[in-house]
């Protein structure tokens, strides 16, 4: 199956109305991840149709529990999820953050030729960066605990933090504490027969 087509199969199975335009540039994306990826490493992931799979539609999954104002992407690496996102929702402002120069560099020049007005992108730890906002998104970034310890102070008052995890244990779970609460959607990513999940982490603290 090519590109083009896992790809709009795997939008109409979550329920996602793209524009031609936006799915072109998901496709460029991938187009630059598997390009720039022969050099840098920028993920492990090699063949562009798992890209599509693993990196586009597993990113698109959460767009239902996105709110299109504003996001930072905590460990962003090569821009998941936040690249996806930011092209789904062009009303959605975007800062992709991490630490990691080669790959703050690729998100910089994917944004830049894929024409991302909403993106920014910062190179600084998250326990360095003072910025907040209402949503903080990770993907495989840390256990729940390490993220809220880490990035915790990025949430705006009443804001969301959404986790991205391929599993969770009881124990994972228990390490959040008051007065975080949490709660756990599963999601299905189309062409992949792996668990996915994603925590909603909020507080009632303003």
């Amino acid at each position: 199956m090519n590109l083009d087509t896992t790809l709009a199969d795997g939008i109409t199975a979550l329920g996602i109305d793209l524009s031609p335009l936006q799915q072109q540039q998901l496709l460029d994306y991938v187009g630059l991840l598997s390009k720039w990826n022969k050099a840098y490493n920028l993920t492990a992931v090699r063949d562009p149709v798992d890209m599509v799979v693993r990196h586009l539609l597993d990113s698109l999954s959460v767009l239902p529990h996105v709110q299109a104002t504003e996001i930072i992407d905590v460990g962003t690496g090569a821009g998941i999820p936040g690249i996806p996102l930011a092209i789904a929702l062009p009303s959605l402002r975007v800062t992709l953050l991490d630490s990691n120069g080669k790959k703050t560099r690729f998100a910089r020049q994917a944004a830049l030729e894929l024409g991302l007005t909403n993106v920014e992108v910062v190179q600084a730890r998250a326990e360095q960066y003072r910025n907040a906002s209402p949503q903080v998104i990770s993907r495989a970034f840390a256990s729940l605990p390490d993220m809220l310890d880490v990035a915790g102070h990025l949430l705006a008052p009443g804001g969301r933090m959404l986790a991205m995890k391929a599993a969770l244990s009881d124990v994972e779970m228990a390490g959040v504490q008051a007065p975080w609460q949490a709660e756990r959607i599963t999601l299905k990513v189309p062409g992949l027969d792996e668990r996915r999940q994603l925590m909603i982490l909020t507080s009632d603290v303003a």
